[in-house]
């Protein structure tokens, strides 16, 4: 099968005996940049709606797991086995409503009895937001923290308290600006972007995928500039900022016509 060959793969290359230098040579922790690269590269192929990028993508952050599994292997700790064997186990046990008799109607009941099936798992947290990784980007973060505080009511009643939080925050942003307080600015502006993962919660949109949408934008946009830039024969130094703008207008308005 597929899958039991990208395992023996991964073992030849590991191999002592007719093996690769650089795969030997890895560690668990010489992985962890490419493990981190390949996850955003899925992300870039799914943003591309792209299937084939996806599933080329999806192998390459495969192979990592593959290979971290036979790091961890060579030193006696588990298998790829191992590792497959508890994911299943804990998805039958976390889905008793699909594995077994238990009945849940909503999402909600569906993550309490998850964090109750922890909790006789033996992974009583210390606290509702222990286990979010300190490493994921700040916005998904936050939404992971809010959502959190949610599932037991610590939560805005609905979208035009969390928008009226946010001018609040906004207000407090624009006077540590006038206050010239770096202190001050730093942590409002922290304020007002946690304020908006909220509002991005409420509204049902994901504020990281909503983010790289934006940047994909501005990429764009830039990229016409300069490509309208060069082909008059100057450098963006050269052009003066409305004429940048009308032409960040002109890349708006063919992306415009393009959805249309």
């Amino acid at each position: 099968m597929p899958f039991e060959e990208l395992v023996d793969i991964m073992r030849k290359l590991r191999s002592p005996e007719g093996g690769c230098p650089w795969d030997r040579q890895q560690t668990r922790k010489s992985l962890t940049p490419f493990l981190v690269e390949e996850t955003y590269e899925v992300l870039d192929a799914i943003e591309s709606g792209k299937p084939d990028e996806i599933r080329e993508e999806l192998g390459d952050l495969l192979f990592q797991i593959v290979f971290h599994s036979q790091v961890a292997d060579e030193a006696g700790e588990f298998s790829i086995d191992d590792v497959i064997s508890g994911i299943r186990d804990k998805m039958v046990s976390r889905h008793p409503h699909v594995f077994g008799d238990a009945s849940y109607d909503t999402p909600a009941e569906v993550l309490a009895q998850w964090e109750d099936r922890k909790k006789e798992e033996g992974k009583q947290r210390e606290s509702l937001l222990s286990g979010i990784p300190a490493t994921l980007p700040g916005l998904l973060r936050a939404q992971r923290l809010q959502e959190r505080a949610a599932r037991v009511g610590f939560d805005w009643e609905k979208i035009d308290d969390v928008v009226k939080k946010l001018d609040e925050e906004v207000s407090e942003f624009k006077c540590a600006l006038v206050e010239k307080d770096e202190d001050a600015i730093e942590d409002e502006l922290g304020d007002v972007l946690f304020m908006m993962v909220n509002i991005a919660r409420f509204a049902g949109a994901n504020p990281e995928n909503a983010l790289r949408r934006t940047i994909g934008k501005f990429i764009h946009r830039f990229r016409h500039i300069e490509m309208s830039a060069a082909e008059s024969g100057r450098r963006l130094t050269e052009m003066t900022l409305a004429e940048m703008d009308a032409l960040w207008d002109e890349a708006k308005e063919k992306a415009r016509e393009k959805e249309t």
